[in-house]
């Protein structure tokens, strides 16, 4: 029972935000615009996946951090989470469309004979977002179509990963959290190669974030160690427009390094001004 002080007034919302269904598929949409004027340009826009996970805690962050740019080198922008239809923080769906099919030999192996889960839908999962979410926001939410960032964690890494490599022009910054690079990874390892070839004959202004927590490091799929030699091969591509960094943050663990990673994709992605990165790409 309620004491009489107090009563029950409307449930919490995050202002500025607003959900969306997607009719005869399992996504559910969470789509954040800042108060404030509409910078001429647009505002950056950052696609994240998981979003039932983590939409919540990066609109927060954002809210505050943006609220005073001068001091935190952080911008206002747009975020797009993209989730499912469900309540909890993520939805086994995931599996499927993060990932590329491995052989049927491998899938038995890394499940003992047991596999739970459909993968190998990360190629059809592109083509809905590229062809139907990122038009239907770039419709109806003035965004900068010139500074785009796509934000994926653990499985969600791996697909951001793989997306960098596959379709670079896609989005302009790419932050890949405890990304799964060992989920078939003779396959990342192929995209890789062919997308550090295409660097040589075309440019690419990318930018890569790879963050990962420390604890990780003693996990069988060897997170921290996979990351942190794809960031030393991918470095020898700088001169040909991908800038990438590699992160690891003290005492986090896969799911809490979450929160730190934000706030540095943030710093990453939405700094104030051009010179202001490259002065911060200098410092590095």
């Amino acid at each position: 029972m309620i004491p009489s002080l107090f009563y029950e007034s409307s449930p919490f919302m995050l202002s500025g935000t607003q959900q969306l269904d997607v009719k005869n598929r399992p996504y559910r949409l969470f789509i954040y615009q800042p108060d404030g004027p509409i910078p001429s340009e647009g505002f950056p826009v950052i696609y994240a996946l998981d979003g039932n996970a983590i939409f919540a805690t990066m609109v927060e962050a954002l809210r505050l951090q943006s609220s005073i740019p001068e001091k935190t080198g952080v911008t206002p922008a747009v975020i797009v989470g993209i989730g499912y239809k469900t309540d909890q923080p993520h939805h086994p769906q995931r599996h499927e469309d993060f990932t590329h099919q491995p052989p049927d030999q491998w899938i038995q192996a890394l499940k003992k004979g047991a596999a739970t889960h459909s993968y190998g839908g990360a190629h059809p999962f592109f083509s809905f977002l590229e062809k139907q979410i990122k038009p239907m926001i770039e419709a109806r939410y003035p965004i900068n179509r010139g500074r785009q960032t796509l934000f994926g964690h653990s499985l969600g890494g791996l697909f951001t990963l793989s997306t960098l490599f596959d379709y670079p022009e896609a989005f302009q910054t790419y932050i890949a959290g405890s990304p799964s690079i060992h989920w078939y990874p003779s396959f990342l390892l192929q995209q890789e190669q062919a997308f550090q070839e295409r660097l040589k004959q075309q440019t690419h202004q990318n930018r890569l974030l790879i963050g990962v927590g420390e604890l990780e490091q003693d996990h069988l799929c060897q997170m921290n160690q996979n990351a942190q030699a794809m960031k030393e091969r991918l470095s020898v591509s700088s001169p040909n427009g991908l800038h990438v960094q590699y992160m690891e943050f003290p005492r986090e663990g896969h799911s809490s390094v979450l929160p730190v990673l934000i706030n540095e994709a943030f710093r990453f992605a939405l700094y104030p001004s051009e010179s202001k990165r490259q002065r911060s790409e200098t410092d590095e």
